[in-house]
């Protein structure tokens, strides 16, 4: 099954299908009991933006139906400026955020293959470092970034809370 996804650049006309995925997804996050994205973040403006400032991506089932969403940027993030810890690099580095897939359509292992397919963005950029982080309690994400490798390397601060850090050198 994941061999018919596809990774590409988000578009305007994407916009309301991306806001839907990451609807579904604060109310998944809410569902859980968990605070995250539970305070008005992410929104419409902050997808526009990601997509405005060629961040945004979509995965794309078959070629037609959007099924994720996850903003891959590669610029400094400045919370990362303040983590409470010590990263494994200093050099440049791709930040992924935002990651969200389909509560309408399950396809299992989708935000691993996402975050393989977002390491192969910073390959292309010729990036070897990607910096993430998210909530103590985001279970599938912590999971995602067990299995691939990801070093804890503190915590950082958005909003008001704590989240997990980590990051992953790429070869």
């Amino acid at each position: 099954m994941l061999s018919q996804l596809s990774l590409r650049k988000a578009n305007n006309a994407d916009t309301d299908r991306i806001w839907e995925i990451l609807q579904q997804a604060i109310n998944k996050r809410k569902e859980e009991g968990s605070d995250q994205w539970q305070d008005g973040y992410p929104n419409l403006d902050v997808v526009i933006d990601d997509i405005g400032n060629n961040y945004g991506y979509v995965i794309v089932e078959n070629e037609q139906q959007i099924i994720g969403y996850v903003a891959i940027i590669d610029e400094v993030e400045p919370a990362y400026l303040e983590l409470e810890g010590k990263w494994l690099s200093s050099g440049k580095y791709v930040v992924v955020h935002r990651l969200a897939v389909a509560q309408d359509v399950v396809i299992k292992g989708l935000g691993t293959w996402t975050m393989l397919e977002a390491e192969k963005v910073a390959l292309s950029k010729d990036i070897k470092s990607i910096k993430v982080d998210t909530n103590f309690d985001n279970i599938g994400m912590l999971r995602v970034f067990e299995k691939l490798d990801y070093t804890y390397c503190g915590e950082v601060f958005f909003r008001g809370g704590a989240r997990k850090a980590f990051e992953k050198l790429l070869n």
